[in-house]
């Protein structure tokens, strides 16, 4: 959970480096608290307004730790773009939030992993 909130904390920090840890624990968080709303949903018979909700309420968050990830490994937030693509930009965005951080600090700022 700690990892979640120092995200939300970040809300629309696109400077500055986030390791994989962070952004996968706040991915898996996510996916997790998106899956009890469509159950909610289900089993109240409801329309896909929370899951709808929430997905607007962590867009920004998402796509700045996105950002940060991708400057952990020395690329720029714009790769983000890349996901545009059909099946291949998700592959590449996919392998690219896998990779280990830079070593040391680069050009967004300090290794995380040692700070």
């Amino acid at each position: 959970m700690h990892w979640y909130l120092e995200v939300l904390k970040k809300y629309a920090v696109f400077q500055g480096r986030a390791r994989r840890k962070e952004y996968w624990m706040f991915t898996l968080f996510n996916v997790l608290i998106s899956i009890v709303l469509s159950i909610i949903e289900v089993v109240g018979d409801m329309p896909s307004i929370l899951t709808g909700i929430y997905s607007l309420s962590i867009l920004l968050p998402s796509l700045a730790v996105t950002a940060r990830r991708l400057h952990d490994i020395g690329k720029s937030g714009w790769w983000i773009l890349i996901s545009l693509i059909p099946l291949i930009g998700a592959i590449v965005l996919l392998v690219f939030t896998c990779q280990d951080s830079e070593e040391g600090s680069n050009q967004y700022g300090p290794n995380p992993k040692y700070s």
